[in-house]
């Protein structure tokens, strides 16, 4: 008789001390996660400065796999706390996340909630190479805006464009996936109303 398969046995990351996760059972495996990357809408680097100060920057990006190697690209303005704390140190964290129901129980240390998301450890650095940097923005523009196409519905990046942004590539070297749902018919689940953008609503 064999042995049931261990929990936890084909999560993202399982072999690296930095993505370990306590909860085996939730965690998901590498395809998972290199999904979820590429639906997410947007995520979060964390970086540190030469004095040791912690900083998130929320932005969009695109994960891409092409070739093998794992690559989350952003981009931000040429100047700015994300470059200078990348140029003190390329030791990075990033995440992406996504919430579902609130999930709602008779006491209230039990109530919880749906979730699904990602942690990923690296190195950040930015991208000198301009061939790279233009591909990587043309993977946004591919992402965010995919019936939209260059040269035919808007101006490809152009050279002086590409001058003044900075395109910040990172390396992944391990990452984990988690996920809770809860079966559709729960007992009073129930979504929270989205934040409006612009907040407030206008015309309240």
């Amino acid at each position: 008789m064999s042995n049931p398969p261990k929990i936890g046995a084909t999560n993202a990351g399982r072999s690296d001390p930095r993505s370990a996760i306590r909860r085996r059972d939730r965690g998901k495996d590498d395809a998972w996660v290199a999904a979820f990357l590429r639906r997410a809408s947007y995520g979060f680097l964390a970086t540190v400065d030469d004095e040791g100060q912690p900083f998130l920057n929320s932005n969009l990006f695109v994960f891409d796999d092409d070739g093998g190697d794992r690559r989350i690209y952003l981009h931000t303005h040429r100047t700015g706390r994300t470059r200078r704390n990348l140029e003190a140190s390329e030791r990075v964290a990033f995440s992406a996340v996504a919430m579902g129901r609130l999930l709602p129980a008779d006491e209230a240390l039990e109530f919880s909630v749906e979730y699904a998301g990602v942690v990923a450890f690296g190195t950040g650095r930015v991208v000198e190479d301009q061939g790279e940097a233009r591909a990587a923005l043309q993977l946004l523009l591919d992402k965010y805006a995919p019936h939209l196409r260059p040269g035919v519905d808007y101006r490809p990046t152009t050279d002086d464009e590409l001058r003044r942004t900075a395109v910040y590539r990172i390396d992944v070297e391990s990452w984990s996936g988690k996920q809770k749902e809860a079966e559709a018919a729960f007992p009073g689940a129930f979504d929270l109303d989205p934040v409006p953008v612009p907040f407030p609503r206008r015309g309240r």
